[in-house]
């Protein structure tokens, strides 16, 4: 078992002790209030982890792409959602292929999205639990209004091949009662037209902790959780000694007395700022700013910090956004402590279709 001091860099270190910390924290929270945990392996990409969860009492994953759900398909998991608007006939060949062999769900917030799956399916020996989206805030896909959501329900309850499973959602964060306000709403309208809706489905990390005030939910799907990272952080859902990924990466050049350069750019280190100063948190130097990105190059401003890096040391950065930084490599170094337990493949890594 080696150090992280002999790695090469760039490099992504996940702290395997602060992983199980967090999955456990969340998982009891969701015990305590009488959810139901999704996990989204976005973050993640590999199926340990997924693994490592459904032992500690999720009921299943949530995936964002076909082939991320056929990777955790292949690696055993076998209860899969899938929140996203599949399209097209290649799509939808491969969405009943997996269906033949996993339970996999998926949502709908269009009738042309559930006319191409109740074509697809009509005449299954099982058919597809569909799900409708909702948007209660995000802005981004869903439909509008709980009248909308009733009436797409129907039409799915209505299709043949295809199961009316609830709704779901991905709020915005920090908007935590106009989320509440209208789940209620459009699950007392659906149960008031006879389709109540047996999973009301809920997500993200900003808000986990208040999970419980969103009445309506039956679960809830975190993601980010299981690493956190700076915005995390800076939401209050943790600490930056909960923040299990970091970017191992090698100051290269120092040609001024408050500038280094790293070895860590826009491809080992998202570009998101999500509202914040910088490209990530240095531990060791806190007071460092991550100025800029290019491909292969970071720029740190050090201009405000009583000691400053050499030329050669290696500094842990936590990410803006560690889901993003997930997919930017092909492997991952899993450690704890300062000692190197493994280097993995991230299983689902570049799995956009």
């Amino acid at each position: 078992m080696s150090d992280i001091a002999e790695l090469d860099t760039p490099a992504v270190l996940i702290d395997l002790d602060r992983v199980e910390a967090n999955l456990k924290r969340v998982q009891d929270y969701a015990d305590s209030h009488g959810l139901k945990l999704r996990p989204h392996i976005k973050t993640h990409k590999l199926p340990r982890f997924a693994k490592r969860a459904i032992e500690l009492g999720a009921v299943g994953i949530t995936v964002q792409k076909l082939g991320e759900a056929e990777v955790f398909a292949d690696a055993g998991i076998s209860e899969i959602f899938l929140p996203y608007n599949i399209i097209g006939a290649a799509k939808l060949a491969r969405l009943k292929a997996l269906h033949a062999r996993v339970h996999i769900s998926v949502t709908a917030d269009s009738a042309e999205t559930v006319e191409g799956l109740s074509a697809t399916f009509a005449g299954s020996a099982r058919p597809l639990t569909v799900l409708v989206e909702c948007d209660t805030g995000m802005g981004r896909c869903g439909v509008q209004t709980p009248s909308q959501a009733w009436a797409l329900a129907e039409k799915i309850a209505k299709s043949p091949g295809l199961h009316f499973g609830g709704l779901m959602t991905y709020p915005a964060a920090g908007q935590v009662e106009a989320n509440a306000a209208w789940l209620a709403g459009a699950k007392l309208a659906l149960t008031s037209a006879g389709l109540p809706p047996e999973i009301v489905s809920n997500g993200g990390t900003p808000d986990i902790w208040r999970a419980h005030e969103v009445t309506a939910a039956t679960e809830h799907r975190p993601g980010t959780y299981i690493y956190m990272d700076r915005y995390q952080v800076a939401k209050g859902v943790g600490t930056f000694d909960d923040c299990a990924l970091t970017v191992l990466a090698t100051v290269v050049s120092r040609p001024t007395e408050n500038r280094a350069i790293i070895d860590a750019g826009s491809k080992s280190l998202t570009s998101d700022t999500l509202g914040m100063s910088g490209f990530g948190l240095i531990e060791a130097y806190p007071e460092a700013v991550i100025v800029g990105l290019s491909e292969e190059h970071g720029t740190i401003d050090l201009t405000n910090c009583p000691t400053k890096p050499r030329i050669g040391d290696k500094l842990r950065i936590i990410p803006n956004h560690a889901c993003v930084v997930s997919n930017l490599f092909d492997t991952v170094t899993l450690i704890s402590g300062d000692a190197v337990v493994e280097t993995v493949t991230v299983a689902a890594r570049g799995r956009v279709d």
